[in-house]
């Protein structure tokens, strides 16, 4: 069974560079080949030393060179198919089983925190896309974590995709760290009643909670069972789930969150507000995983 490539994004900037290092270490830990994507004005598929179809392309280049002398290297491939980048690497996403790319490349504004190309993988890919942002992001202080490596994962206990959780599970298996569940449950609790404000509900704070925990726990449990080495802390916060899942990105590997699943009345596909915010702010790199993209997808 031949196992599918990750494949790293590249154009030269120093944060396509910043995503290839990170996609080095994703496709040692996957035992995956690693194919490194300049996407050009012409097409030309290779192996690390020989030969290209077509002019050399000098960003290839630029990361042969950088790559020359490492070792401990994954299989290295490596490609410049002609398209525009926004439009073909999604189309890609569907031969590898993970893509990475940093948060912008060459083109667009200055100011923007994620280019066009970035947000237009991770809505379309078919594979999970992980987005490297540049260093130094500051975020706000959440709760204390306990030391070591960990991985975060959001779960919306309302319409939890499983993907997502199986994603997660997975790289905090790899990577032997902790996983760290942030799940959000509305509070203050408000109802709606035209034509007047909204107002409080008296709901039990308490109550809720531990319906939440016992919401979450059940959707865990498959996947426990599946990472017994696995060590989960749940967190049960009030209020806003994007909020958290930021504060707890400072020091962590990485950030799982889903995507939208298609819709029948919205066909398009779709990533929620909350996903959008973490790929924007987040300090940590950010995975969002398609629906079909885990062993037991049944929500969303």
């Amino acid at each position: 069974m031949t196992t599918l490539p990750v494949i790293a994004a590249v154009d030269g900037s120093d944060d396509s560079l910043r995503a290839l290092d990170w996609a080095l270490t994703a496709a040692r830990l996957r035992e995956a080949p690693l194919r490194v994507v300049h996407v050009e004005h012409h097409a030309s598929w290779a192996q690390p030393d020989g030969p290209v179809a077509g002019p050399p392309d000098p960003v290839l280049d630029q990361v042969r060179k950088r790559l020359r002398g490492r070792t401990g290297l994954p299989a290295l491939e490596y490609a410049a198919p002609q398209g525009a980048p926004a439009a073909l690497l999604p189309e890609l996403g569907a031969t590898a089983q993970l893509m990475v790319l940093g948060s912008r490349g060459r083109g667009g504004f200055t100011g923007l925190l994620l280019g066009s190309v970035g947000m237009a993988a991770a809505r379309d890919a078919a594979c999970p896309v992980v987005v490297v942002p540049r260093p130094g992001r500051e975020v706000p202080e959440g709760r204390p974590a306990a030391p070591g490596p960990r991985v975060v994962v959001g779960l919306h206990v309302e319409g939890p995709t499983d993907a997502v959780l199986a994603f997660a599970f997975g790289e905090a298996a790899r990577r032997a760290a902790r996983l760290q569940v942030i799940t959000a449950y509305p509070w203050p609790v408000q109802s709606w009643a035209a034509p007047g404000p909204l107002v409080p509900v008296p709901v039990d704070q308490d109550a809720l909670e531990d319906e939440t925990r016992a919401l979450a726990e059940g959707f865990l449990a498959p996947h426990r069972a599946d990472h017994p080495d696995v060590r989960v802390d749940l967190s049960l916060l009030p209020g806003d789930a994007a909020g958290h899942l930021v504060a707890a990105s400072k020091d962590a590997e990485l950030v799982a969150v889903g995507r939208h699943r298609r819709r029948f009345l919205a066909p398009a596909r779709m990533m929620g507000s909350v996903t959008q915010a973490v790929l924007l702010h987040a300090a940590s790199p950010v995975a969002v995983i398609p629906p079909a993209a885990g062993p037991r997808d049944t929500g969303g």
